[in-house]
Order: structure tokens, then sequence, then C-alpha cells
């Protein structure tokens, strides 16, 4: 009954993750449009005292324009793809919960649809951020390097599908023993 009570923590835990997860992956989106329309309106940058924005970025940095506008397309990508990854964990914790055990049938098959959705979403917005990357590398020579590797992603999932196999075998086992003694 320990064992159950800490998975129940983890769960709670994991409720308050997803949840803060979606949340900031909102925020990021929305700061990534309000970065481009900030490029649009105002190249330059903002000054804060005899410094400008655009000179931290462009000089310190060593980015150009053009990969500004990349970085902040492609981050309204991979953070809607992650606000929704998190959306769905935050429901699975949500049910858990409510069930009390990981080891029921319909958690096993939710569990298995989070790991699923999570290879594949991760897959995706892995795809599509690339070719907005290679959209402006092609449109201009002044693009930087960007590294959005989302390998680690692909493996959660994985690990989602092998934790779904896990739970739905307890549940098979939990709803054989209850066929025992009430036989």
């Amino acid at each position: 009954m320990n064992t159950l009570k800490t998975l129940q923590t983890l769960a709670k835990i994991g409720r308050i993750l997803s949840t803060v997860v979606y949340v900031v992956c909102i925020v990021g989106g929305c700061l990534c449009v309000a970065g481009i329309i900030s490029l649009l309106v105002i190249p330059e940058g903002f000054t804060i005292g005899s410094v400008t924005i655009a000179s931290l970025i462009f000089e310190k940095a060593g980015w150009s324009m053009t990969t500004c506008y990349a970085a902040a397309a492609i981050g309204i990508v991979l953070c809607a793809g992650e606000a929704v990854i998190a959306k769905f964990a935050e429901r699975y914790f949500k049910n858990e919960l409510s069930a009390g055990t990981p080891f029921t049938f319909d958690g096993a098959k939710e569990l298995m649809r989070l790991g699923i959705l999570t290879m594949s979403i991760s897959v995706g917005t892995a795809i599509i951020a690339g070719i907005i990357y290679w959209i402006f590398r092609f449109a201009a020579k002044d693009m930087n390097e960007l590294d959005f590797d989302l390998g680690g992603s692909v493996i959660i999932g994985v690990m989602l599908v092998v934790g779904s196999l896990l739970c739905r075998h307890g549940a098979e086992v939990s709803e054989k023993t209850e066929e025992r003694e009430a036989a």
C-alpha cells in the first residue's frame, strides 16, 4: 500500500507539472508572437539608456534579424506542440488520481495514447520546425544555425508506451485476483 501512496503522490506532482508546462508553453508562444510583431514594428528595438535590444541580439549573440524571425516562428510551433502534450498529460494524471490507481484498463489506454501523442507530436513539430528553418535559410543567406533537437521527447513517448503496458498488466493481474477471490 505504501507504493500506491507514492504513485499517487507522483501523479499529483505530474498533474501540477503538466499544468505549469502548459501555462509556460502558452506564455512562451505568446512571447514569440510578440517578438515577431515587435521586430516588424520596431526593427531597431527598444532603447535602454544607450543600449538597444537589437544591438544586444545582433552584436553580442551574433544573430541576424532573419535568425530572430526564424527562432520566434520555430518557438511558436514547438510551444504549441508541447502545450498539447502537456494538456493530455494533465488529463491523464487527473483521471489516474480519480481512479486511485494507475493499474486500470482505461488508465493504461490513456497512457498509451499519451505516449503515442508525445512521439508523434514531437516528430511533427520537429519536421515543421525544420521546414521553417530551411525556408528562412533559403530566403536569406545571413541565417545562423539553430538547434531544435527533440529526440528526448521521442524517448519519453516510448517510455510512456512501455509504462502503459505495465499498467495494463497490473490491471490484468488485479482482475484475475478479484475473480479468484469472488469464486
